[in-house]
């Protein structure tokens, strides 16, 4: 009777170090990139998060037929709108802090014609168009308000 080669099952020492070398080499170059992505993907989300607070307070002029003014302030990183209840905690008024999560961005500038509050009428017409500029890390997203449409954008 003839016997059948016996099958070793398994991965030598040798193996599993190379296939270790391997994984942490990728992950050396993965991290970096994840964390540049992560960056970008916190600034598009805080622009984002300003573009819809400004179309919230254009909507809301409109439709109350009052005057809505957001206010930035550089120096705390926060924006607020004044006379808007926060939807989270409905006794405090609608402010955001740009540099806590999810965002940790810093508020570089706010410029509407020399100001930097923007104050919709109740049209929902801007008193002037500007700009909101972001940063992290070295990288910088600007959110722009029309002028005469009042339509926030991110270019």
């Amino acid at each position: 009777m003839r016997r059948r080669p016996t099958s070793r099952e398994g991965f030598s020492l040798v193996e599993l170090m190379l296939t270790l070398a391997i994984v942490s080499v990728l992950a050396v170059m993965a991290v970096p990139r994840y964390a540049q992505a992560l960056r970008r993907y916190e600034l598009d989300l805080a622009a984002r998060r300003v573009a819809q607070d400004l179309q919230l307070a254009r909507d809301r002029a409109r439709l109350t037929e009052q005057s809505q003014t957001v206010t930035f302030s550089a120096d705390t990183g926060r924006y607020i709108l004044a006379g808007m209840s926060d939807p989270d905690r409905p006794e405090q008024t609608y402010s955001v802090d740009l540099g806590d999560s999810p965002y940790g961005v810093k508020l570089v500038q706010a410029d509407f014609g020399g100001s930097p509050a923007v104050t919709f009428n109740g049209f929902g017409l801007p008193g002037s168009g500007g700009q909101v500029i972001l940063s992290h890390s070295g990288s910088y997203r600007t959110v722009l308000l029309d002028g005469e449409t009042g339509e926030a954008s991110l270019p």
